[in-house]
């Protein structure tokens, strides 16, 4: 039987691109579902899957932030990582105009413009994070230092403790 050709992402291609390890899973799926989906579906731990959320600044700018998937986003430590007076989740029907990425396929690597990235300081507690892929069905695993080299992200409190 002939193995279907992976599709490479942006992010992937991004990855191999400034030779970063990384390591690909896929798992079906046709619709967004959250992460703890996700890392159930492919056996993982909680702690090492992180999703990648948009925000909207007092400023009009967007700003990407990386945490772990089972905590919530601290609207005012994130704006402090980014020296903004608030920031806000912008709309669902925004991702893919604001990212290139649709919802549930978004990633901090590759994103149609470089945007201000924080990844939540917990990842540096990991020997390897897992993140999207770029598009629904796929996730990647890479060191959380690698990430933050291929996103041009600093690390941040970012989850409420």
């Amino acid at each position: 039987m002939a193995r279907q050709k992976e599709v490479k992402t942006n992010a992937m291609r991004i990855l191999e691109s400034l030779k970063i390890p990384f390591r690909h899973y896929t798992y079906e799926c046709d619709e967004f579902v959250d992460g703890l989906q996700i890392a159930d579906k492919l056996s993982m731990p909680y702690e090492k899957v992180y999703k990648t959320l948009v925000t909207v600044g007092s400023s009009k700018n967007y700003f990407v932030f990386v945490i772990p998937i089972a905590e919530e986003l601290d609207l005012k430590a994130a704006a402090r990582s980014v020296g903004e007076k608030s920031v806000e989740m912008i709309h669902v029907k925004d991702i893919n105009a604001v990212t290139g990425y649709v919802r549930g396929g978004c990633t901090a690597v590759g994103m149609k413009k470089q945007y201000v990235t924080r990844i939540d300081s917990s990842a540096q507690a990991q020997e390897t994070i897992i993140v999207s892929g770029g598009r629904i069905g796929s996730q990647l695993e890479l060191s959380p230092q690698d990430l933050a080299g291929a996103a041009k992200a600093e690390f941040a409190e970012l989850i409420r403790h």
